[in-house]
């Protein structure tokens, strides 16, 4: 079964830091994306990158809690790590 969280993060560069995350990863990960829309497949899990008009939506989706938990423990310290410039507030759905 697998296991879901999502979180929108208010931001004004949001399509910027969804094609940082991706570019970053694709040196060692599966990754797609657009300005708009992108995915980054871990072997723990794979997350869903969307920048929209109120900040970047970010899914991720595990097949187990641990795993989950570490998916977003990765997107949420490597956005915050982007991001260092502005206060971001990262509070996962569940």
């Amino acid at each position: 079964m697998t296991q879901s969280s999502t979180i929108t993060i208010a931001t004004a560069k949001a399509s910027r830091y969804l094609q940082q995350l991706c570019k970053h990863f694709s040196h060692k990960r599966p990754v797609e994306f657009t300005p708009e829309t992108g995915w980054i497949e871990f072997d723990f899990g794979k997350a869903d990158l969307a920048a929209g008009p109120d900040g970047l939506t970010m899914t991720a989706n595990a097949g187990s809690d641990e795993d989950l938990a570490r998916l977003r423990r990765v997107m949420a310290s490597h956005l915050e790590r982007f991001a260092f410039r502005e206060e971001l507030t990262i509070n996962w759905d569940n």
